[in-house]
Formats: C-alpha cells, sequence, structure tokens
C-alpha cells in the first residue's frame, strides 16, 4: 500500500512554516513514541534544519518502554535533544521543558554578553498531522487554548501561546510530505491514524495489524479476543474476533467491516497494549 496523500491544505501548511521558521529560535518535533522514526517527516526536517531541532515522543503511554529509550539513544546520537511525554496526562512535562531551557541557554548567553535583556524563547511546535500538537500544547499550557480535533490536520492559522515568562510556542498546522514509498510505513502511519482515512482501506490496515500481532504480540489475540489458536491466517483471526465480540450480519456471516474499525481504534487507544512499530 503506497501513501499518497497530499490535500490542498498541506501546502498552506508549508508555506505557513516556511514563512514562520525564521522567528523561532527552536523547533520542537512531534513523534508518536510507537514510531518515531515512521513519523519523520524529510520534508519537514530540512524546513527546520537551520533550527535548534527538540524531539519529543508523544503518546509514551502507549509505546513499549524498552524500545522507547532505545529510540531516544538512537536520536540522541543523530545530535538531537529528545524527551519523551504523555501530553493527556502530562507524564514527562517536566524533563520536555527542560530540555528545551537548555537549548536555548545558548542564546541567552549570546544576549547576555551583548547587553541585552534575555527574551522569551521562541518555540515553534512541528509535526505530522494527528501527532498530538494541540494536546501537547494545552498540557503545558495547563488549560485548553488550543483548538483540538480527532481528524489529521485539524489544527488551523497561527497562534502564540505563552506557556511561562520565558517559553512562547508557536503552533502550526499538521504537515505530510507528499507521498509515502515503503508500504510497510504507509500501514504504520495509518495504523497511527497520522493520514487521512481516504487514503487507505481500512480491511488491509487492520488484516496488516493482526499479522503485526501475530509476529509480535500474539498473547493479545489469545488473551483479548480469546481465540484458541493463532496460527492462522489474518482473515480468519479477523472473522473469529467477529465473532468472538458478536459482530454478525444479516444471515450470520461475519461483519469484517466492523471488526477492522474495532481493531484500529482499539490499537490507536493503547487498548491492544504498548507497542513499538519500528
Amino acid at each position: 500500500m503506497s501513501i499518497n496523500w497530499f490535500p490542498g491544505h498541506m501546502v498552506k501548511a508549508r508555506r505557513e512554516i516556511e514563512e514562520n521558521i525564521k522567528l523561532v529560535d527552536i523547533v520542537v518535533m512531534l513523534l508518536d513514541a510507537r514510531a518515531p522514526y515512521s513519523c519523520r517527516n524529510p520534508e519537514l526536517e530540512k524546513l527546520v534544519a537551520r533550527k535548534k531541532v527538540v524531539l519529543v515522543l508523544n503518546k509514551m503511554d502507549l509505546a513499549e518502554k524498552n524500545a522507547m529509550r532505545r529510540h531516544m539513544t538512537a536520536l540522541r546520537t543523530e545530535g538531537f535533544m529528545v524527551a519523551a511525554m504523555d501530553s493527556i496526562s502530562g507524564k514527562g512535562q517536566r524533563e520536555v521543558m527542560q530540555v528545551i531551557s537548555e537549548s536555548y541557554q545558548s542564546f541567552a548567553d549570546t544576549m547576555l554578553q551583548k547587553g541585552r535583556r534575555v527574551r522569551p524563547a521562541r518555540v515553534m511546535v512541528v509535526g505530522v498531522p494527528n501527532i498530538g500538537k494541540s494536546t501537547f500544547l494545552n498540557s503545558l499550557v495547563g488549560k485548553k487554548m488550543a483548538a483540538t480535533g480527532a481528524k489529521p490536520g485539524v489544527t488551523r492559522g497561527k497562534q502564540w501561546l505563552r506557556v511561562r515568562e520565558d517559553i512562547e510556542f508557536m503552533d502550526t498546522p499538521g504537515l505530510m510530505w507528499p507521498k509515502v514509498g515503503s508500504e510497510e510505513q504507509g500501514y504504520k502511519l495509518a495504523m497511527l491514524d497520522i493520514v487521512g482515512e481516504k487514503a487507505y482501506s481500512e480491511y488491509d490496515v487492520a488484516r496488516f495489524l493482526v499479522t503485526w500481532l501475530k509476529d509480535n504480540q500474539p498473547s493479545v489475540l489469545l488473551d483479548k479476543f480469546k481465540l484458541k489458536d493463532d496460527n492462522l491466517p489474518p482473515e480468519l483471526i479477523m472473522e473469529n474476533i467477529a465473532r468472538h465480540r458478536g459482530y454478525l450480519v444479516k444471515g450470520g456471516a461475519a461483519d469484517i467491516e466492523k471488526t477492522c474499525k474495532l481493531l484500529l481504534q482499539d490499537f490507536r487507544k493503547g487498548k491492544l497494549g504498548p507497542a513499538n512499530l519500528d
């Protein structure tokens, strides 16, 4: 499955980031902690390459912890400053703010050397659609100030948010790159709800998820869905899950469409346990 999802507002989002990048000191790039490499937007990284970049592995509560730590170590070896956070609970917030403050220290030192008053750090928050930027900002601010939504690409327009006296954030719309060439990466992005649902087949993505569970977390299939045998083709596993849940259509056939929606929703909400897709 090749994802080719670049609706018109992505062009506007790219232009907005290009126009505003000169206004900021630091870029905070959010990645999904379950698949940080698959969520990296190569075009976005080029746009912000001249700025200091802090990577935040968001949704850390949904990620397999040991794998997430390995990813963080690997990203640090690339030269990034890295932190992890659960934007819903606020866990990791202190570490994120500390990393941003450390990144800004060289700017502050330069201002002091020139005899100037140290102004607040200006931070742009970027990432692919539906990565959780608005929830991230709401968590830092402590109240609902950024518009949130459940669909990729919902954030619109430029807005500055003062989190503390020394840090200001600029929110940006999510930016996808024009074409995801790798089939496996495309499935991962669809599983994480990063690309719009019109760009893929729910059945194909749910089938990929079942195959991934077979290979990586077979206990989920056996325990959560009460399967007696996980050594079956994914099509039969989905049919068995449908019957276990009572998802049937007229005549007693398995409702595979409803089952696909269930599987993807449960995965995205963490109901199938912590995951590491990369």
